[in-house]
Order: C-alpha cells, then sequence, then structure tokens
C-alpha cells in the first residue's frame, strides 16, 4: 500500500497565520481564563488582515498588530531574511467586546463534525505512519533552519513523503522538499544540507524502530526542483488561517469534519469536538482496535453529540467510552491527545483546568 503525507514548515504564510491568530486567543485568555475567540489572519506581502471577534470581562492591553510581529519573528522573518516580520502593515478589524464571555464559551455555540483517529501504537503517536513521518522530517528541518546545518535558510518550506507500507515493513520511497534559501547560499550546499538534514533524522528514526526498514541509500530524493525559493514567506503566496486543515489532523488518509482549529477559544466545539474524539479513538486502541475513527456531530446549544459513530475493527463500544464519564483533556496532560499533532501549537493550545469540565458528557449511541 502507497501512503503519502505532506507538511509545511511554521514559516509557511499559512501556518504564519494559524500562529499569529492563536497567539491572540493566548492573550484573551490571559486577560480572562473564560475568554471568548474567534480569530482569522489573512497576509500577502507586507499586508496583514486580522478579521473576528473577542470578548473579554477586562480590556486587552496588548496591541494585536504587536502579537502579529511577535509572532513572525519567532517563527524567523527577522532581518536578513527576505520577510521582516517589523515590515507589516497590519489592519485591525478585530471586534472587541467588554463583557461576559460565557455566553459564548460555556455551551456548545456553534454545530460541528468532529474527526478523532488513532492506530498503530505509541512510537509512532497513534498516527498515520506517513503523516507521523512527515511531522517528523518538518521539524527536523526547522530546528536545523534554527541552530543546524541549515541555519539561517527558511523558515518558509514545505514536504512530502510516499511511503510503501507492507505489514510491519515500513519502505520509505521519497522525499520532496521546497526550501526557502538566501540569496547569498549556493543552491548546491543547500540542497546537500537539506539531504544532510533528513538523513540524520531517519537515521535516527530507523534506530527507534526497525520497521522503518528502507536504507536510506534508496530513497529518492527532489529538493527544491522548482529552483532556488528566494522569496519566501508571503513574498511567495499568500495566507490564511484554516488552510492547512489535512495537515493539522491526520494527514489525507484519514477524512477532516471541516472545522478549523486554530484561532478559535480552547472551548469551542471545534477544539473540545476533536481532542474528544480523538481520546474516544485512542481507548479503543488501547482497548484491542487496530485502528479506529470516531466521528462526533453537535447542535449548537445541545451539550451532547446528535450523533456518535466509531468505525474500528473491534468489539462494541468499551464501558468507559459510553458512560457519560468522558471528559476532553488538556494537550498540557497528554500531547498525545492533540489532533495538530504540532509540538509549536501545544504551547499555544493548553486550556485553562476550567474549561475542561464544560463538555463532560459525551450522550449514548
Amino acid at each position: 500500500m502507497i501512503r503519502v503525507s505532506e507538511f509545511v514548515l511554521p514559516g509557511h504564510p499559512d501556518k504564519f497565520c494559524d500562529a499569529a491568530a492563536d497567539a491572540i486567543i493566548g492573550e484573551v485568555l490571559k486577560v480572562d481564563a473564560d475568554g471568548y475567540g474567534q480569530v482569522e489572519m489573512s497576509v500577502w506581502s507586507d499586508q496583514v488582515f486580522l478579521t473576528g471577534g473577542v470578548c473579554t470581562r477586562r480590556p486587552i492591553p496588548v496591541d494585536f498588530a504587536d502579537i502579529v510581529v511577535a509572532t513572525g519573528i519567532g517563527i524567523g522573518y527577522t532581518a536578513g531574511n527576505h520577510i521582516d516580520a517589523r515590515q507589516y502593515r497590519v489592519t485591525d478589524t478585530v471586534c472587541r467586546v467588554i463583557g461576559d464571555p460565557t455566553q459564548w464559551t460555556a455551551k456548545v455555540n456553534d454545530q460541528a463534525i468532529c474527526i478523532g483517529w488513532a492506530g498503530y501504537d505509541a512510537k509512532v503517536d497513534w498516527l498515520p505512519i506517513e503523516h507521523w513521518l512527515a511531522r517528523e522530517f518538518r521539524d527536523a528541518l526547522f530546528v536545523s533552519c534554527r541552530s543546524g546545518r541549515l541555519k539561517g535558510q527558511g523558515p518558509d518550506g514545505k514536504l512530502i513523503v510516499r511511503v510503501r507500507e507492507e505489514g510491519n515493513r515500513w519502505l520509505l520511497e521519497h522525499v520532496l522538499v521546497t526550501l526557502q534559501q538566501r540569496p547569498e547560499t549556493s543552491f548546491l550546499d543547500l540542497c546537500t544540507a537539506i539531504a544532510g538534514t533528513l538523513e540524520d533524522a531517519y537515521r535516527r528514526i530507523r534506530l527507534a524502530d526497525r520497521r522503518w526498514c528502507a536504507p536510506w541509500e534508496e530513497v529518492e530524493l527532489m529538493l527544491n526542483p522548482n529552483g532556488p525559493p528566494l522569496n519566501g514567506g508571503s513574498d511567495g503566496d499568500n495566507g490564511q488561517t484554516g488552510r492547512k486543515l489535512v495537515m493539522d489532523y491526520y494527514g489525507p488518509r484519514i477524512p477532516i469534519g471541516g472545522g478549523a482549529l486554530y484561532g478559535k477559544d480552547p472551548t469551542h466545539i471545534d477544539r473540545v469536538g476533536a481532542r474528544l474524539a480523538r481520546e474516544m479513538a485512542l481507548r479503543a486502541v488501547s482497548d484491542g482496535a487496530e485502528e479506529c475513527l470516531v466521528r462526533l456531530t453537535y447542535a449548537p446549544g445541545v451539550s451532547e453529540p446528535i450523533d456518535v459513530a466509531k468505525d474500528a475493527n473491534t468489539s462494541p463500544w468499551p464501558p468507559a467510552l459510553m458512560d457519560g464519564r468522558l471528559t476532553t483533556m488538556s494537550t498540557a496532560s497528554n500531547p498525545a491527545l492533540d489532533p495538530t499533532v504540532s509540538t509549536l501549537a501545544m504551547a499555544r493550545q493548553q486550556q485553562p483546568a476550567q474549561t475542561q469540565q464544560r463538555f463532560r458528557q459525551v450522550g449514548k449511541r
């Protein structure tokens, strides 16, 4: 079976928008742990547009434009890069309401179809193997751009992996990488550094898990096939919050519900439902299923799902899944439940303790 998946680096304009929108939500929650927020960002060239609304009991003392700039600098949009975040011109039309946010955050405030999946084992974080591998390569490239042999390159980039799965033999066949480079860097030197970074990461992966059995020498590499990508970030493509949903969930093998995860407060049903569905799938796998897909369907104003569906090669639901005792969990307590499978996202998505208790009942089928 051929498996493919992709990831983009944090400097990709879509993920920059996700990160900045979530950073704004983080400031909302600093002011009010019950804070409500739905914020979207779009970017093109040096233009940033913020839309949406937030509600807190006290004013937010931070300028959202400053959050955008700080997020860009943190990603690597700094002086000397093709994109310098301090040059962005931010149009902020986010509506700021001073009031009681629980009128939105203490209930299911929207309809949602939420998907959770789990399979394989802890060595691949119960994720599709191709998606896990793409994430590992993404992380290796980004770390290298920050402090390794690729230091100063990026931060925009993307990659695709192709894996042949033959039972417990996983053969990596192809890796495609496009990585933003600096004009003064030799194209050949850059490609050599990319290949070295990937090889180091893959050798570590093979040492930890022998199911990855293809020798690195047999892996086909395609590196910057369109030539040197000099104008990366928002000069190379426009960006929008929520445009990388397949990547944010489980890759192209698993269907998605459609709700974006970023730029929303942690009580939003798209986020709560995604975590809950993931937890339910993990429970089924821990009880013996090889893999499990959970679909939860919510209606506004109704605390329990109006439909709970499971697709797994296992016996009926374990009792713990259906007796009303299952609660949502913070990614701080169990990062494996984070459907975005992103280390960078985890730090921004930790929910206040009181929000974890709001949607307790999953309902009976």
